[in-house]
């Protein structure tokens, strides 16, 4: 059913002077569920989310949100539609001098007219959804890597999107904190039903939490392959193949 459809990309291109970075995008993804973008280095998957979240404007295509057109559409409406989005970027997206309460508390203070005992309670309550309670008064400086994506996360999950964007999360990450970051991953979208679109090239993160993905070609420019990625690892495609079978 349509309704159920949180994100649909339609005929999207983008290039930067020459350089064709995507060509005739088309996608849906389906409310609640966990979907990877994925391909090598140089396949715009980064650009791709860019265009999505609105930090650029694709030159040609449309793209809706649970059935409103965000672009094109007047920045007034794209403003209100992206107080639904949610956001971890690669490199945490922390200010640095700030703790993680402040960090936190900078959202609500902006985006709600909560009383500050309300935003000290949710600051509490997003940390320790992440495993960070304790941990309020730490500058980003204090804490590990791993911990640092966690608390980008409860950042991300503040004012409680229903669409949450990842871009390379488990960049910079040891295979084990890695690992950990998936499984909450899963369980915050278990339990939240939270609409997760994760930009992604580890191939061990996508067979872990991935519902579907779709796979960007740096060549074409396109996405050539959609699917579980269980299926996609058996792809006639020589390309789609080797991607999931790590034959290179």
């Amino acid at each position: 059913m349509e309704d159920q459809i949180a994100i649909k990309v339609t005929n999207l291109s983008k290039k930067y002077g020459e350089n064709v970075v995507l060509e005739n995008i088309n996608l849906e993804i389906k409310q609640s569920s966990i979907v990877c973008i994925a391909g090598g280095s140089g396949s715009g998957k980064s650009t791709l989310l860019r265009q999505i979240i609105g930090l650029e404007e694709p030159d040609t295509g449309e793209i809706f949100i649970k059935n409103e057109k965000f672009y094109p559409a007047h920045y007034k409406k794209r403003e209100i539609i992206r107080k639904s989005f949610g956001v971890m970027f690669q490199m945490g997206g922390l200010l640095a001098s700030m703790t993680l309460r402040e960090n936190i508390e900078l959202l609500l203070r902006t985006y709600t007219s909560l009383t500050d005992l309300q935003i000290e309670e949710i600051v509490r309550i997003k940390l320790s959804s992440v495993g960070l309670e304790g941990f309020e008064d730490f500058i980003p400086s204090e804490i590990s890597g791993g911990m640092k994506k966690r608390a980008s996360l409860a950042r991300a999950m503040t004012i409680d999107p229903e669409i949450l964007f990842f871009d390379e999360p488990s960049s910079g990450l040891d295979p084990t904190t890695a690992a950990s970051l998936d499984n909450l991953i899963k369980q915050l979208n278990k339990a939240l039903k939270t609409t997760m679109v994760i930009v992604t090239h580890d191939l061990e993160s996508i067979f872990e939490i991935a519902d579907e993905v779709y796979l960007l070609d740096n060549q074409s420019h396109t996405i050539i392959a959609q699917g579980k990625p269980d299926i996609l690892k058996n792809s006639e495609n020589e390309i789609v193949y080797k991607f999931f079978n790590r034959k290179f």
